[in-house]
């Protein structure tokens, strides 16, 4: 009951501010939203392992320094909300002195809980379970209140990547990791070496792959393919993409046209495979980052050949981030019955006024297929905590200027708050939540 009103207190404060400077809010719908256990759709959390590496396949540390956005960096007044509610910091400002004492904070903190730090988090944050994208899932991250998204890219890249670096300083720090993790791919199923032919790689690699991921309690599957290329996956020819395999598989790297054939019958057979194993499919669709990011290559347009496959309708399709700046494309895309979008990062980059907008746009239309997320990481406790806090100010927005406008009752706008903070997302990959 104290953690419950210590997140009430805290968004209604939030809320508070909003009201005054922006849309106003309705006070018992903000105590509403602010009660409901959130499901997360979409992080990167880190297990108490030290120094934890596995919380993304493309980590961006390694690439070259780009501009941050406001919100993110570690000036954000923000912050400040966080690391109370969090860890109890008295001050009003982030001072070299006291953001040391508050590391210590933290540390105790950490120290204490031990594996049930994560856990402590959740709850510090009102989210009742969080999906983790993750290479491998470990202590302090295990179901039910952590659900394991695994990442599909490498089986998407058997051939030399070489060629494909070349094009931005991004992919050369990016493809290789693609190639270590599938040589990790490879070594849990115990092949030496990749198949001769591409139906032997797709029966003895990707298959065993994805069942194995299955097996080790995968909701889902993510592609960040749009840090890596653009997301447009034609319906390739086997037949193409069986001679490209066959040609390049024992050396060379094939060139840019042919490799993209290949890749393109890849993703597809893999979220089709995923569908078959009951998995969704995450497609990473944002703004960035990285200062070489191809933006255009991220429109969820370039994804309706896919959705519109007739093969492809048993696999639930998620746009992770809402598509950022392309958030009307991914809003048309849930006309696919099987498409779903979060707004995960939308809720960490985005002011709650600049996101309300579009969560009423997607309301008006698809309320069944909008999902929270925030897309916490690195500080993904101080992360999960403000992108929280910023997803239930702007759906507190977005539903008062509904039921203001008389678009919805009050409880519609209960029911729409409900299901998008947890239900969608219970229902979509089979939850059972209470």
């Amino acid at each position: 009951m104290i953690k419950r009103l210590v997140v009430v207190i805290a968004f209604a404060v939030a809320c508070g501010r909003a009201a005054a400077a922006q849309s106003p809010i309705d006070s018992s719908l903000a105590a509403f939203i602010a009660g409901i256990r959130a499901v997360d759709n979409h992080t990167h959390v880190n297990t108490t392992v030290p120094r934890d590496s596995e919380f993304d396949a493309l980590p961006l540390d390694g690439l070259l320094p780009s501009p941050t956005p406001v919100r993110l960096r570690p000036d954000n007044p923000e912050l400040i909300g966080a690391y109370h509610a969090l860890y109890s910091y008295p001050y009003v400002d982030l001072s070299a002195p006291h953001l040391a004492e508050l590391r210590a904070t933290i540390e105790r903190v950490q120290r204490e809980r031990g594996t049930s730090f994560p856990e402590w988090v959740l709850d510090k944050s009102g989210i009742d379970v969080m999906l983790a994208n993750r290479i491998a899932m470990g202590p302090g991250v295990a179901p039910p209140r952590f659900r394991w998204v695994s990442y599909v890219d490498a089986l998407m890249l058997p051939l030399s990547t070489a060629a494909e670096r070349v094009a931005t300083p991004d992919y050369r720090a990016l493809y290789p990791l693609e190639d270590r993790l599938l040589g990790r791919y490879l070594t849990d199923l115990r092949v030496a070496r990749l198949p001769a032919t591409l139906d032997g790689y797709l029966r003895t690699v990707v298959t065993p792959t994805l069942e194995r991921q299955k097996q080790n309690g995968c909701v889902a599957v993510k592609f960040e393919a749009a840090y890596l290329r653009a997301l447009d996956f034609d319906d390739a020819s086997i037949a193409a993409a069986r001679q490209t395999y066959a040609r390049y598989v024992a050396g060379g790297a094939p060139p840019h046209a042919a490799y993209k054939t290949l890749q393109d019958f890849l993703f597809r057979y893999i979220a089709r495979d995923s569908g078959r194993l009951g998995m969704s499919v995450h497609i990473h669709s944002f703004e960035g980052g990285g200062g070489f990011y191809k933006v255009a290559g991220s429109d969820p347009f370039l994804l309706e050949p896919s959705f519109n496959d007739s093969t492809l309708r048993g696999t639930n399709f998620v746009i992770v981030h809402g598509g950022g700046i392309y958030a009307a494309h991914a809003g048309a895309m849930l006309s696919k019955p099987n498409v779903y979008l979060d707004m995960s990062a939308m809720t960490l980059v985005y002011s709650a006024a600049s996101l309300a907008p579009m969560l009423r746009s997607w309301l008006e239309q698809y309320p069944e297929k909008v999902l929270f997320g925030t897309d916490a990481f690195g500080a993904w406790d101080v992360q999960a905590w403000l992108g929280t806090m910023t997803a239930r100010q702007a759906l507190g927005i977005a539903l008062t200027a509904m039921m203001r406008d008389g678009d919805i009752t009050r409880a519609r706008a209960q029911e729409l708050a409900t299901m998008v903070m947890r239900t969608n997302a219970g229902k979509l990959y089979d939850l059972h939540l209470p």
